[in-house]
């Protein structure tokens, strides 16, 4: 594998304890070359990775080469992603395979479980040991759809452990004071489990709610088996930060981020 190079310090590199194959990272807008509505927030070149918002097709191949580079030549699994609880298992992936889900579980070395996200929520997982790694798109769809439950399941099997083994990391996403809901979104939750009204809150207009998807997934995951200790990362909120991270929410034509997790191939200290 070729060596990593040097990534933007706006990066989010996700540490492990105790867990030296697993390394981990959420990118930012920045240190790309995509322009326009998918820039950086200096106005210079955005890391835009998503092929599916309007971006010219060749500044989002060369970021994804980028990304690459940064990563050490580790390969990257893209999805298309459908708001649902999907999960695919990338022991069987190839190069140029695009999976239809919103999840992926990996136990083999130097291929980076990836999701993209522009408001929803990234969660990356990581198996004692070493021995798997998963990461999850969670918007309120596949929240409420159980797509955090359906990983942690999926990844404690493959990896032969509890899920109270697990660890789980959230990254930045729409905080609890600009994302307003509907009462519909509210039942979609509140329905399935009372304690999910503590991530409610009256919204600015009447009948909406303001939502924290953060405090909803940690419900979630406590739910699928995992230690609230175990639960890292979250509050980072991608609307109210419109240097570093593209929002749907706010700037509607946007790029996407990533949260990406993968094993190394030996037991060296995460990078």
């Amino acid at each position: 594998m070729s060596p990593r190079q040097p990534w933007p310090a706006s990066w989010t590199a996700v540490r492990w304890p105790g867990n030296p194959r697993v390394h981990g990272v959420f990118t930012s807008r920045d240190g790309g070359c995509s322009g326009g509505a998918w820039a950086a927030g200096d106005g210079g070149g955005g890391m835009n990775l998503g092929s599916h918002v309007g971006d010219d097709a060749a500044a989002v191949l060369r970021n994804r080469e980028l990304l690459a580079q940064r990563l050490g030549g580790v390969r990257v699994a893209w999805l298309e992603q459908v708001h649902g609880a999907g999960i695919t298992d990338l022991d069987a992936w190839h190069e140029g395979c695009v999976a239809r889900a919103d999840a992926a579980v990996v136990t083999r070395a130097e291929v980076a479980a990836c999701v993209l996200v522009a408001d929803c929520l990234p969660v990356l997982f990581a198996a004692p040991d070493g021995r798997g790694v998963a990461a999850a798109h969670a918007g309120w769809r596949g929240l409420a759809a159980g797509v955090l439950e359906r990983t942690a399941q999926t990844l404690a099997q493959r990896a032969a452990c509890r899920a109270s083994q697990l660890h789980a990391w959230l990254g930045p996403a729409i905080g609890p004071s600009n994302f307003e809901v509907g009462a519909e979104v509210r039942e979609a939750f509140v329905g399935q489990d009372g304690l999910a009204r503590q991530c409610f809150v009256p919204g600015r207009r009447e009948g909406k709610w303001m939502a924290d998807l953060f405090g909803l997934a940690r419900l979630r995951l406590t739910d699928a088996g995992l230690l609230p200790e175990s639960i890292l990362g979250g509050g980072i909120c991608t609307v109210a930060n419109p240097g570093l991270y593209y929002s749907f929410r706010r700037d509607g034509t946007t790029g996407r981020q990533a949260g990406l997790i993968w094993l190394g191939a030996d037991g060296g200290q995460a990078r």
